[in-house]
């Protein structure tokens, strides 16, 4: 039922996060469907809708992958390489149950492909803004087949750390922005954030760190970003403790955004779970209810053994057409 033809040969070009217009072209040259639309995001990717009839309900997942490239092998039922989870497999799986509702005569649903997801959902922002309205949104994640019942939200800092360069045999005229950045970070790793009863412990993780200094000269600045996984307990706080906890140190932050936690759609007979990564589904907002679902683990998403069974991606077809059915007795 899987075209695995086609998926390899998905999985055989590298759509890495801004990179994805030669896969965008390859798709708009393979998939077959009643219409096809395309959307410029507006930093030179595209969004692809592909229609059957006036859609009520639209499958949709992303095209872009995080790098690095890797290509893809087959082995004993399972499909490595970069997006076989996260998120080609999504895309064969979607398309697949697609084929199927159209071979069943079915004539309002849609497939919505995406681009820059993993740097900031800029394809579904752009996409958000069109207008475009359905009833129901299926997003493809690697969501070990199951529906998920509730996300962790976001919250992005910029922290700039100051110090005053100086010979490292004579510490004490000078400062090290390094010194600043392990105070800071000291604190908050003692802070205790509240266990929420759905999403469980707040989490945070440091990126793009950078202090230039040669190792025999205090640093006179670093810089990194600091990324929050956030749970209804805490995604209030997140903000206030991050420059709570900067008083008396020479830093400078800055806020970026992000999403709050959600939850989210599920329908009855599926078993269902919540997860901590982000996705689309909260910049999409023309749609009556939002399900997130799709064969793969998140386990095996960003890392260098990516992979996908092919047992998960008939599995996932198999539930995209049983939603699809149970979403259209719902709504008419």
């Amino acid at each position: 039922m899987i075209d695995l033809e086609l998926f390899i040969h998905m999985l055989d070009i590298e759509s890495t996060s801004g990179s994805e217009g030669k896969f965008s072209d390859f798709l708009l040259g393979k998939l077959e469907a009643g219409e096809v639309h395309t959307y410029e995001v507006g930093d030179g990717t595209r969004n692809l809708l592909f229609t059957w009839g006036e859609p009520k309900i639209v499958f949709c997942t992303h095209m872009d992958t995080v790098p690095p490239y890797i290509p893809p092998r087959i082995e004993s039922g399972r499909i490595w390489g970069r997006g076989a989870c996260d998120a080609k497999g999504q895309i064969i799986s979607m398309y697949t149950a697609c084929k199927e509702l159209e071979k069943q005569g079915c004539t309002d649903f849609a497939l919505l492909l995406v681009s820059g997801e993993e740097t900031g959902s800029h394809g579904a922002k752009a996409f958000d803004a069109t207008g475009f309205r359905a009833d129901t949104l299926i997003i493809g994640e690697p969501t070990e087949n199951k529906m998920v019942s509730a996300c962790k939200g976001t919250k992005g800092f910029g922290l700039a750390f100051k110090g005053e360069a100086f010979h490292s045999g004579y510490p004490q005229w000078g400062s090290s922005a390094v010194d600043a950045f392990l105070d800071y970070f000291g604190a908050l790793k003692e802070f205790s954030f509240p266990e929420d009863s759905v999403l469980g412990p707040t989490t945070w993780n440091i990126g793009m760190l950078s202090s230039q200094n040669p190792q025999n000269v205090l640093s006179p600045s670093l810089s990194c970003r600091l990324y929050f996984r956030t749970t209804f307990a805490s995604d209030g706080m997140i903000a206030p403790t991050v420059k709570k906890l900067a008083e008396g140190l020479p830093v400078e932050i800055t806020e970026s955004g992000g999403d709050k936690p959600s939850t989210y759609f599920t329908l009855e007979g599926f078993p269902t779970a919540p997860v901590s990564f982000g996705s689309d589904a909260p910049h999409l907002n023309g749609f009556l209810r939002k399900i997130i679902y799709g064969p793969g683990s998140i386990r095996f998403a960003h890392r260098d053994d990516e992979h996908v069974d092919l047992e998960d991606l008939l599995t996932a077809v198999k539930d995209y057409v049983e939603m699809y059915h149970m979403l259209q007795k719902g709504i008419s």
